[in-house]
Order: structure tokens, then sequence, then C-alpha cells
């Protein structure tokens, strides 16, 4: 009798199943895929096992494929109550701006030509003219690729070589480790500390100012805050005393909040229009915080210093492309229109507590009338948070589902949830239970927790 084999890779090859894959993947992938497959389940052959068939190689090698083929990014659910959760990539995208960003972005655009003369133009133009009409302003704009990269360029062109002053108590570290003295030794600036950690004054700066001072910053200390015995100098007093010392003031805002509408809970957070009255020779914060954009660092400059900025080789490494202008224009748009509800972001920020408390009802109902006697749901008073460094004092109200299974424990359900399957879904534990908030719950994201909940099998998952 013969011995069987495992099938060989000629015959895979030419496996009608086989093909498709090819044709999807490419044949080297799937060359590369079928050969481990086999190897694997050879192995476990040659150990006492089955015979490989060729169904299940070809079963095999297809999973692998669409393990190795996943996009680099997943949609998730965010049912976490923080707005602009720096892991989850902090403020969505509108449906209706990524389906404009297909229909202008599948082109080519003007990025660097002005169309009316024929010449080539710096790439900020729009985003600058947007903001000047906006903000009632003649500063100029740069846009770089984070507020990170906007501080590294600021201190570059203006303090490098040179010392720059700030406060002991705004010397903040920002995600990632990445800390404020790190970057300006990055940046080739000299870091002169002035006051101490809790109270740093005018007479401060103006003690510590030398011939070898470049710039007065100030960083607004946007992820924490020192309380008690403490004192700070205002950004208008800094400006003023960069007026007198003939030094420029440079401010690093980070959030990027504008006038915000009622409601929004942010409590003393400030805003761009606040920043710019105090002053200050250049401003800048981040695009996709509570700006509401996708990731950026803009920032505004005083027109006598704008050349300097343009011409510093460093931009061209820093600068971003077509798909941040278009995003970036596109919110501003809608701040122009009177329209911030269609940032994301921001309408999720300003959704009452009356309105999240009924979504959260209808979510509770919708998942004991879909699953009855599966899950036990409750409705729960929760705080939430604007996220990534925002408002960090400001809790908000964020009505929540309280879910349990009689099955197993929340950690369970809550890592099903998480990883279980497409989308993934990311609550909260708290107090011994799994919290979904709904605040930040994006249209169609309670159809995907009940399709996500319809796979939870219990305790054996």
């Amino acid at each position: 009798m013969t011995r069987p084999y495992p099938p060989k890779m000629d015959r895979l090859l030419g496996d009608p199943a086989a093909l498709a894959l090819a044709a999807t993947y490419g044949e080297a992938s799937l060359k590369e895929a079928l050969r481990d497959t086999l190897a694997e389940l050879t192995a476990a052959w040659r150990a006492g096992g089955n015979v490989p068939e060729a169904e299940a190689v070809l079963s095999g090698a297809s999973a692998l494929l669409a393990s190795r083929f996943e996009p680099p990014l997943r949609r998730v659910v965010n049912a976490t109550g923080v707005v602009l959760h720096t892991n989850l990539g902090r403020a969505p995208l509108s449906g209706p701006i990524l389906a404009e960003a297909q229909r202008t972005l599948s082109g080519y655009v003007d990025l660097e030509i002005d169309l009316q003369t024929r010449t080539r133009g710096h790439r900020d133009w729009r985003i600058e003219e947007s903001l000047r009409s906006l903000l009632g302003t003649d500063r100029s704009v740069v846009v770089v690729n984070n507020n990170a990269a906007a501080v590294l360029l600021l201190l570059n062109t203006l303090s490098a070589g040179r010392e720059c002053l700030v406060s002991r108590g705004e010397l903040v570290e920002i995600g990632g480790g990445f800390r404020m003295p790190e970057v300006m030794a990055a940046s080739g600036a000299r870091l002169r500390e002035v006051g101490t950690t809790n109270r740093t004054r005018i007479g401060d700066f103006r003690k510590a100012r030398n011939a070898e001072s470049g710039l007065l910053l100030k960083v607004h200390t946007s992820n924490y805050r020192v309380l008690g015995f403490t004192e700070e100098v205002s950004l208008s007093e800094l400006a003023a005393l960069g007026r007198e010392l003939d030094l420029p003031v440079g401010y690093d805002l980070g959030s990027g909040l504008f006038e915000p509408p009622e409601g929004m809970g942010l409590g003393d957070e400030p805003t761009v229009q606040e920043a710019l009255a105090a002053g200050p020779d250049v401003l800048c914060f981040s695009g996709d915080k509570l700006f509401g954009a996708c990731q950026a660092g803009i920032l505004l400059v005083a027109p006598r210093l704008a050349d300097a900025f343009r011409r510093n080789p460093l931009l061209r490494a820093l600068r971003v492309d077509k798909m941040t202008y278009f995003f970036l224009g596109q919110a501003l748009d809608a701040y122009r229109r009177g329209r911030r509800d269609d940032l994301p972001a921001l309408a999720m920020l300003a959704r009452s507590p009356s309105r999240l408390r009924a979504a959260a009802r209808a979510l509770a109902r919708r998942i004991e009338t879909s699953f009855p006697g599966r899950f036990v749901t409750e409705v729960v008073e929760a705080e939430g948070r604007a996220g990534a460094g925002s408002a960090p004092l400001a809790p908000l109200a964020s009505p929540a589902v309280s879910i349990r299974s009689p099955d197993a424990g929340p950690e369970a359900l809550e890592a099903f949830l998480r990883t279980g399957g497409q989308p993934p879904v990311v609550g909260t534990l708290s107090d011994d239970r799994l919290l979904l908030h709904v605040r930040t719950l994006l249209p169609g994201d309670a159809g995907r927790i009940i399709d996500r909940l319809r796979a939870y099998s219990g305790g054996s998952s």
C-alpha cells in the first residue's frame, strides 16, 4: 500500500482556491504562505498527526495571508469616554469630509502652484487665508507634522545657539516620554530655567535675561496643573516683557481650542483667540486635539518673523503633505461656517448629559432585547475626559452602560470585546464592572457593539 504524503507545491498552486488567493495577494506571497503552512502541517504529521490534505493547506495559507495583509490600522469602537484618546487616534474624521477627500485627493491637486499666475507659492497660503479670516489676524501660518515639531521649529528658528528662558514649572513631559528640555536640546537652543517649580515671577525672567538670551517661552501645562502655593507669569506679562527687552516671545498652547460653544465643559482651558490677544510673537498648537482635525502642528507667526521660519532648512523635514492640508482646510471651513458639529470630536464634547443618558438607556434596551437573559445592563453615571492632555481638571459627565455576563467576570467580557473580533470595542473597567461610555460612540457604533456581543460565548470564549 502506497504511503500517503503531503501535497506537492505545483498541485497546490494549480488549485482554483490558490489561483483566487494569488489574484488577491500576489503569487510570491501565496507561495511563501503555502510553504510556511505546509511546513507546519508536515511537522505535525511527522510527530504523529494526520497527513496534510490539500484543502487544509490551502485553508491555512488563506488564514495566514489574511493575517499578513492586515491593514496597519483597524476601525475601533471607542467606548472609553475619552474623546481625544491618543492611543485610539485622537480626533476622528467625519464621513462627509472623508468622502470629499476621496473626490479631491484621488487626482492631482494645486498644492504649490498658483493657477492664476502659474507660479510656485508656499503651500501654507490657503490655510493662512482661512485662519486670518477666522481669527481676524494678520499672522502668517506655518504648518508642520505635529505640535512637538512646531516647538522644535520655533526654538531652532529663534534661539538656536542661544538661551531660551522658560519657567521651571513649565518644563513638561509630553507623550511618549519626550521632555521639553530634550526638545530644546535637539533644536540647538540652550535651556535657561527661570523661577521654581511652583512659583515664577516676571522679575525672574528679567533677572535671567542676558546677552545670550534669544527667546522667552511659555508652555501651557495642558496635561497637568500645579495647585496650592503657586504663582505663574501670564502670557500677556511675558509678551510685554519681550517687547520691552526686544526679545521674541513664543507660546506653546498645545490643545488648539478655539472659542468653544456652550456646554463643552472644558473649564479654564485657554483658547487660541485668548492667546493671540495676549500678544506672543509666535503661537503654536496641535491639529488633532481640541481643534478637531488631523495630526499637525500649526504656528501663528508675527509677519516680521515669517521669512525666518520659511527659510529654515528644518521646515523641509517637518512639512506636511496634501492630505494634512486638505483635512485642516475642511476643519477651518466648518469653523468659518459656524458648523463645528461637523467635526466629530467637538460634537462629542458638546453632547449634553441628558442626551447621553437617553443614548445610554437606548443602548441598554437594545442589548437586553437582543440577548434576553444573556447580559445584565444598567445605566450609570460616570466620568469621561477630553483627553490628549487637554483640560486635565475638567471631568466630563459621561453616562455609560454597565454590562455583565452571568457566565464570566467583567475582565473576560472586556478582553473579548477588545480582542475577539472585528471591530474591537474598547470600554473601561471600573469597580468590578465593564462600562461602555456613550459619549464617544459614533453613528453605527451601537450596532457594532451588538454584533460583537452576538459572538460572545460567555466564560468559554
